[in-house]
């Protein structure tokens, strides 16, 4: 499948008093964008984080409590990303959850889920100084592509995007559509993975997904403040927008971004665009650097 609709969330941190109050808010999202013709949808970065609400705020006012509370929801948590997926025939990357590994260590996580299977995952790649200097969360160490029916893709948490290398790595390896969620909370941070996720689409000549995290959560230290646009980029060049912006939010308010995809359009740009980017990528190692 070369062309399909995909939607990126402008999604809002969530307080819940019940689990059912977090199903019901995701089964909404999820059924709107299915009625909508969406096949994929993106969800952000540490969206998840509203599920501490759950625990009391003896623990969601803590980071380190509330990253192993929440490790007794994630069987939970993924039963129902697969259920929605299955139920409205979607694929959903589903918001980044903080996950224990063997060493007692915790990665920031996005998992991929198909209307028939978990499809993979991504770590984070590298970490913030909050993530580094007062959460301690860890670093991932591979790059991956996952393969779906929608075609093969990439993803980048949030700061990854502003790192050329590992962008290169996935489209190299046959992703032509990369996603990104993101958590920020300033607009310089925002706009630092916005130019990211564009530089990463000019270079590459692909589509490239945000899905921010939007409003606030005063209850919460770790997303507190939330703010960003959702948005889909393009390359820049014959036959896409000219500032390579498919489709953005108009507002920081809580909602779906649509936009319509071809990958078949990506092979056709790489070879016949006005410029050629990703295949004159690897000639700046060619070249002398100065001193």
């Amino acid at each position: 499948m070369h062309t399909f609709k995909l939607a990126s969330a402008q999604y809002d941190i969530g307080f819940f008093e019940h689990w059912d109050e977090f199903a019901s808010k995701l089964e909404d999202w999820v059924s709107r964008a299915a009625r909508q013709g969406a096949r994929l949808l993106v969800f952000p970065e540490y969206g998840s984080m509203e599920l501490s609400s759950l625990f009391g705020e003896a623990v969601y006012s803590d980071l380190a409590r509330q990253l192993h509370a929440m490790q007794g929801l994630l069987p939970r948590w993924v039963d129902l990303h697969k259920s929605l997926a299955a139920q409205y025939d979607v694929h959903i990357l589903a918001s980044s959850f903080p996950t224990a590994q063997e060493d007692g260590s915790f990665v920031n996580r996005a998992n991929l889920f198909g209307p028939e299977e978990l499809l993979g995952y991504q770590d984070k790649l590298i970490m913030t100084r909050f993530e580094n200097e007062q959460w301690h969360i860890s670093p991932g160490t591979e790059i991956k592509v996952i393969d779906t029916p929608l075609g093969r893709i990439g993803i980048h948490i949030c700061y990854d995007s502003e790192f050329p290398l590992i962008a290169n790595h996935q489209v190299a390896a046959g992703a032509d559509l990369l996603l990104v969620p993101s958590c920020t909370d300033t607009q310089a941070g925002f706009h630092r993975v916005r130019i990211g996720c564009q530089a990463r689409a000019l270079e590459n000549q692909c589509y490239v997904v945000q899905s921010p995290t939007v409003g606030d959560a005063s209850w919460s230290p770790a997303v507190d403040a939330n703010t960003g646009r959702a948005s889909v980029y393009s390359p820049v060049d014959y036959g896409f927008p000219a500032n390579g912006i498919l489709a953005e939010g108009e507002n920081s308010d809580p909602a779906w971004v649509y936009a319509t995809v071809d990958l078949g359009e990506i092979a056709r740009i790489r070879n016949e665009g006005q410029v050629f980017n990703y295949r004159d990528w690897p000639k700046q190692f060619e070249l002398k650097a100065p001193g």
